[in-house]
């Protein structure tokens, strides 16, 4: 992917900008954005939105600064392709291509290398943030919006530029599928690896893993090299993760390794199919990606075809259980055994994560080893489905456990806890100097009213 250049930026953010223009004053702003990483549910709107056509694209890559200018509505899909020819990624690179820089950013992007590069905002220099006001405005850290804006989700603003560090990366990676039985000793072997960033003698860059079942877990320990050899495909025949149960070591090109769990969507792809050996032989290899899961899914909701052969079959109503949660790493085992008997949904993703300072709208402690849990599937409740009985009872655990719970899903939280997580005072104060209108919805609005 070529870089798009200033000028075409600019064209995109006067577009941008005449969008607003055309908004009736004292109307709500929202992006004029048809697809989402969401799942939660959003409100039907014929409203006029904000115009982020041109603002999907690379500006520029400055090898030798090893920094990247990225609009925000760029993918990361795309902006991989535009810096691994220079051998160069972005210090975190989220699982799925069609996350965006800015909703990783504004959002809680992970992924393998969290556990030593923090979290996507971590490595932003600098960003320009359109406001519910309608102006664009240039932040840096250390500032109120430029602070508060990591899991703000819109709420304060929609991220048109983004500058950001690169890492320098060789052309593969090497696997290691490292199996623990026992909870403890993979918390023990994660804040050992986290402090290190190496495991028996051998470098770590990437490290990820998988809870199967109870007594069945495993770390992916990866290492970045420049020695190539037979690499594995898969997003052919083959299923990722199955492979971690199958092989201790593996060896992926670094492109592969980046999108290894999105050609399976993790294990989701499962529930369409995609799986089957018969099935995946004539399923397009272009087709096998997270987007094209997620519209599949967006079918399911809107004809509820899952619930009807439910009802037909006489099976209870379904309840989705789609989170990412933050557990400190001497919580995990207590986590995992809690969530087995409450929920009892596997595999479960680990990922750890170490937040490099404090960020008042995610208050994870700065330095501290946390692991993020990711499930995302459904459980049989029966009538008491809509309620969210599950979802409700995941807050609460993890917030005993000293944890906190990702935006990007369904929320049930009252507004005295919710303002207690995320810092809703400091919010809105920020919130008050940026878009004094009040134009763009509340983060509370977003993530937990039903509308």
């Amino acid at each position: 992917m070529s870089a798009k250049g200033w000028a075409a930026h600019e064209q995109a953010v006067h577009r941008l900008r005449s969008s607003y223009a055309a908004i009736p004053s004292g109307s709500p702003v929202r992006l004029a954005k048809k697809t989402s990483n969401l799942f939660r549910p959003r409100a039907a709107t014929n409203a006029p939105g904000l115009d982020v056509s041109g603002l999907d694209g690379v500006i520029a890559v400055d090898a030798d600064a090893r920094t990247a200018d990225v609009q925000g509505m760029c993918t990361y899909e795309d902006l991989v392709d535009a810096t691994l020819p220079y051998g160069l990624i972005p210090y975190v690179v989220p699982q799925l291509r069609t996350i965006t820089l800015g909703g990783a950013v504004t959002g809680l992007g992970i992924e393998s290398t969290s556990f030593r590069n923090g979290l996507p905002h971590e490595s932003v220099l600098e960003m320009d943030v359109f406001t519910g006001a309608g102006a664009v405005v240039t932040t840096v850290p250390g500032e109120d919006l430029f602070d508060t804006f990591p899991n703000s989700y819109g709420s304060l603003g929609y991220a048109t530029r983004l500058k950001i560090r690169l890492e320098p990366v060789p052309g593969y990676v090497a696997l290691r599928h490292v199996r623990f039985d026992d909870v403890d000793l993979l918390s023990k072997a994660i804040a050992e690896i986290t402090e290190a960033a190496s495991y028996d003698g051998v470098r770590v860059d990437g490290l990820d893993g998988v809870a199967f079942a109870p007594g069945e877990y495993y770390l992916t320990l990866a290492t970045w090299t420049e020695d190539g050899g037979a690499t594995s495909d898969y997003a052919g025949q083959q299923v990722f993760y199955k492979s971690i149960q199958q092989r201790e070591t593996d060896l992926l090109t670094m492109y592969d390794y980046l999108w290894r769990w999105d050609t399976d969507w993790f294990w989701c792809s499962g529930a369409f199919g995609a799986q089957n050996p018969r099935l995946r032989k004539v399923w397009p290899r272009r087709w096998r990606r997270s987007d094209v899961y997620m519209k599949l899914l967006g079918l399911d909701r809107r004809f509820s075809i899952a619930d009807r052969l439910d009802r037909r079959a006489g099976r209870p109503l379904r309840e989705r259980v789609i989170q990412d949660v933050e557990v400190p790493v001497e919580r995990l085992g207590e986590f995992l055994a809690w969530f087995d008997e409450a929920v009892g949904m596997r595999p479960v993703w680990l990922c750890p994560l170490v937040a490099k300072r404090a960020w008042p709208s995610y208050p994870l402690e700065p330095n501290a080893t946390y692991v993020n849990a990711g499930f995302w599937g459904t459980v049989h409740v029966g009538p008491d489905a809509p309620n969210g009985p599950r979802n409700r009872a995941i807050e609460a655990k993890v917030h005993a456990l000293g944890g906190h719970k990702s935006l990007y899903s369904e929320a049930f939280y009252d507004r005295e806890t919710f303002d207690e997580l995320y810092d809703g005072g400091n919010l809105a104060d920020v919130k008050g100097r940026y878009d004094p209108q009040d134009r763009l919805t509340s983060l509370y609005d977003k993530a937990v009213k039903r509308r």
